[in-house]
């Protein structure tokens, strides 16, 4: 009798054990799939209207100083933001700042409105990146990413430059000229 039970109750849950392995196998096959098309759709997506481009970073000419970055963030959409930080992938430390009067200062935040377009150029709005990683050399790429006071970031990338390539004849000795406030 104790046979005939243990043989019942292997029957009665040997079906379904099996259905469920025989699915688990099925969904780990197309697991791998499903997760390389859910990926990009999974990343966070620009807030509606916005859009950095012409993105490049100049390195600096001696190793220990730092470099500049410049960009152009265009805001099509209905609603101001405001930039509250950039990063950028192999640099240590990042500062907004702003060249007014041959003066570098620090800004605390850089508010794009609605339907316009703000430049971070030479000579005016820039990031200053410090700390800078060795593997970041001219001629290369690497990733910015803004972050807005809601939260919301953007990435894009930046292409590296060497020190006088597209600076509009400025060389590195003016550059050493300028006061950049604070020591930097």
């Amino acid at each position: 009798m104790e046979r005939t039970f243990i043989v019942t109750l292997a029957r009665r849950f040997a079906l379904p054990v099996a259905a469920s392995f025989a699915l688990l196998g099925l969904s780990a096959c197309g697991g791998a799939k499903d997760e390389e098309k859910a990926a990009p759709t999974a990343a966070p997506e620009a807030k509606p209207g916005l859009a950095i481009s012409e993105g490049t970073m100049t390195l600096p000419a001696v190793s220990g100083n730092p470099a500049g970055a410049f960009f152009t963030v265009e805001n099509n959409g209905d609603a101001s933001v405001s930039i509250a930080a950039i990063a950028i992938d192999g640099v240590g430390k990042t500062e907004i700042h702003e060249t007014k009067g041959g003066q570098m200062k620090p800004v605390d935040r850089v508010d794009v409105a609605a339907k316009s377009v703000v430049k971070f150029e030479r000579g005016g709005l820039h990031v200053m990146g410090f700390d800078l990683d060795s593997k970041l050399k001219a001629g290369g790429t690497t990733e910015m990413t803004v972050t807005f006071s809601d939260g919301d970031k953007v990435s894009a990338p930046l292409k590296l430059e060497a020190m006088g390539a597209g600076m509009g004849g400025m060389s590195g000795d003016e550059m050493a000229g300028m006061d950049h406030g604070s020591g930097h």
